[in-house]
């Protein structure tokens, strides 16, 4: 048991090491392209016809937010198609319909398309209106998002390339500083959009369409094979399809579209639970085909890295629970002691994510080292939901079905706002929570043992995870029980 227990640690650290030391192989990229510009040729003087999608479930607080924003994009009325595609089944069909309508009285050529069911959720709806789509591109945004209105003007002239076929743009955060929460969430993004898409993209590897906030050329579309439901992350699916039919895709960092984070940790925690299911479920339908693909090594293996990054998370509890009895085994047998010193350069992939971040922060802000306070809690967050995001991944591995469960959004948009009696929110209560909180209780004794043992050395890693363990749970617990 002892020699299994050692086993599974280095093992489950290794694991680890490898993908958190994939931080340095973003940053040596970003070194090495930091001086590639993307172009932009200006809009033609005939401008191309243009869809925009509005994909949306039960989302009354937002529409109107949306809709309006969206007929402020600045394009001639008469290339400019807007399609709602509405699955609600409450007052949010109501409120839809009558929004259509007075715009469409405005002259906007803005339809309603309402379903009765919901087969193939956001993929099915966007299947389903590609079928009487007038654009030759289609824009996508989803209902927690207020893009710019210069957004068709900054991504079609980029089209002029016949081989482009996506545009994606970063997405910004209109209620970053709400909440540790919201802070915590707008670092990670920051980092998958300023290091992740840009490097990748730059660098000729495979980037995604992240579901919304970007355009697509229709033919892209229907010469990947459209828009599939088999998988959570029909975003990320149909982006690999499309770049293995050789299709360029092109990531604007100095583009932005702003949008709403999450302020309830059920929300986010169910999010987090569909884009972590949807990337494995994902990765088991697409990294056969990657392989089989005539594409440089590095490709094949920066998609591995991308689709597979997620099963991290059944090691770090692995991880987090064999921490407390390796203590133990290391002073009942000091002759391992040299075995525990060369663990310790797995510390190189905690440095490594920080790096990672440092440089997303630096990208995009004057103030990146005030953003930068927050990390050590983004990183406690990130130990945090390894249960909820590890039962992600135990489902897609063995197959489990589950529908597309929408994040909820609020209109959220300052410290002044409450989300907590609105509808929507969650009062479900499973036991993933009580997990959370029974690791954060086993810490409190982990910590006691390393204290014990005077193994300093191990507390400040038992201090992160008793916080995030704690944190994720006491949040998920306030925030149902606050309904």
């Amino acid at each position: 048991m002892e020699s299994l227990i050692l086993i599974l640690y280095f093992l489950s650290l290794c694991i680890l090491f490898a993908f958190g030391i994939h931080g340095l192989v973003m940053l040596y990229y970003y070194k090495k392209t930091e001086g590639i510009k993307i172009k932009d040729e200006g809009l033609s003087e005939e401008l191309p016809q243009v869809t925009i999608q509005l994909p949306l479930f039960n989302e009354l607080y937002v529409i109107e937010r949306l809709i309006e924003s969206v007929c402020k994009i600045k394009y001639p009325k008469d290339k400019l198609e807007i399609q709602v595609l509405d699955d609600s089944t409450d007052e949010t069909q109501q409120i839809a319909s009558n929004l259509v309508n007075h715009y469409k009285d405005l002259g906007f050529d803005i339809h309603y398309i309402h379903r009765t069911n919901r087969e193939g959720y956001k993929a099915g709806a966007l299947k389903n209106a590609l079928n009487f789509c007038k654009g030759e591109f289609v824009a996508i945004f989803d209902a927690d998002f207020v893009p710019n209105e210069d957004f068709l003007i900054r991504t079609i002239p980029h089209f002029k390339n016949d081989n482009v076929g996506m545009v994606q743009t970063r997405w910004e955060h209109l209620n970053e500083d709400y909440s540790f929460l919201t802070k915590t969430q707008a670092l990670n993004l920051d980092g998958h959009f300023c290091m992740e898409q840009q490097v990748r993209n730059k660098a000729g590897f495979f980037i995604n369409f992240n579901g919304t906030a970007g355009i697509w050329r229709k033919s892209t579309i229907f010469d990947a094979g459209n828009w599939q439901a088999d998988t959570l992350t029909e975003d990320m699916d149909l982006s690999y399809r499309a770049q293995l039919k050789g299709w360029k895709f092109v990531y604007l960092n100095d583009v932005t579209s702003p949008a709403e984070l999450p302020t309830d940790i059920n929300a986010l925690k169910a999010q987090q639970f569909r884009w972590t299911k949807g990337s494995i479920e994902t990765g088991k339908k697409i990294l056969p085909k990657v392989f089989k693909a005539k594409l440089p090594l590095k490709v094949k293996m920066e998609s591995l890295v991308h689709l597979s990054g997620n099963i991290v998370f059944p090691f770090i509890i692995l991880v987090a629970i064999l921490n407390v009895p390796v203590v133990i085994l290391k002073n009942k047998y000091p002759e391992l002691d040299i075995y525990y010193s060369l663990m310790s350069i797995f510390v190189l992939a905690t440095i490594s994510t920080f790096l990672f971040y440092m440089y997303s922060q630096k990208s995009i802000r004057f103030n990146w080292r005030k953003k930068l306070l927050i990390f050590p809690v983004y990183l406690a967050g990130s130990m945090g939901m390894a249960i909820n995001n590890t039962k992600a991944v135990f489902e897609a591995l063995i197959n489990k079905k589950t529908g597309f469960v929408r994040t909820p959004k609020y209109k959220i948009e300052n410290v002044q706002d409450d989300w907590k009696k609105k509808k929507y929110t969650s009062k479900k209560i499973g036991f993933v929570v009580w997990l959370e909180l029974a690791l954060a209780l086993y810490f409190i004794f982990g910590i006691g043992v390393s204290i014990y043992y005077a193994e300093i050395a191990a507390i400040p890693f038992q201090l992160l995870f008793l916080m995030g363990f704690g944190t994720v749970g006491f949040l998920s617990l306030k925030h149902a029980l606050s309904k």
